[in-house]
């Protein structure tokens, strides 16, 4: 009998690191952990905004109010509050839940319960997409308190018509929305959500002399 010992085949030292990126439909392949410019694409983040529902997807209706419908609305909203707004503005109110595309909309409590990391990991993705579209990384505070004066008055009227908040609840927690602006939501298809999302980019990236599509690195 061979007492020669079985042959054993070398085992790795280290585990291969697990996969920390997304194949998107347009064929990118989006790094989470240090996302490129390169790899963000508008047509991804509307059809990804589109597919994403506002309030955990507990809302009234045949179809989910999505992320994207939410944006069209807010920017709309913030050129009500400032007139004037300049189109560069107005397409960082579009793109300001972009970043949902990739990591979904969490409610405030989850997001806070989650900490810096997660501001952090949110933050490094808002960048990317800023650059990739010709718009400064960083948003200068006065606009940034303009969209969220905006986004929480479109969250006034989410609250009420389709996520069952009384109105006294929903002042409570988003204020009065602006005066002179009303609104009636109707939710709308995913598919009508992400072509109205991509028909505001395209007008507002024109606006602004950003090439559309892979070249919208520049500005004239």
């Amino acid at each position: 009998m061979d007492a020669t010992p079985a042959r054993r085949l070398p085992r790795s030292s280290a585990k291969a690191a697990p996969r920390a990126w997304q194949r998107m439909l347009s064929g990118r392949r989006l790094d989470l952990l240090d996302p490129s410019p390169f790899d963000i694409e508008i047509e991804d983040i509307a059809h990804g905004l589109a597919r994403v529902a506002r309030w955990n997807g507990q809302t009234l209706g045949e179809h989910a109010f999505s992320v994207a419908q939410h944006s069209c609305v807010v920017e709309e909203i913030a050129a009500h509050i400032k007139p004037g707004l300049e189109p560069k503005w107005r397409l960082v109110a579009l793109l300001h839940d972009a970043s949902e595309y990739v990591i979904g909309d969490m409610i405030s409590p989850f997001k806070a319960a989650l900490g810096v990391s997660y501001k952090a990991f949110e933050a490094r993705l808002e960048d990317a997409i800023h650059v990739r579209f010709g718009l400064p990384p960083k948003t200068p505070l006065p606009v940034k308190k303009l969209i969220k004066s905006a986004d929480k008055a479109c969250a006034f009227f989410e609250a009420t018509q389709l996520a069952g908040f009384s109105e006294a609840e929903a002042l409570g927690f988003f204020g009065a929305p602006p005066p002179g602006y009303d609104l009636v939501i109707e939710p709308l298809p995913p598919a009508q959500a992400q072509a109205r999302y991509v028909e505001r980019y395209r007008l507002l990236s024109e606006a602004i002399g950003v090439l559309p599509g892979p070249d919208a690195w520049h500005t004239e």
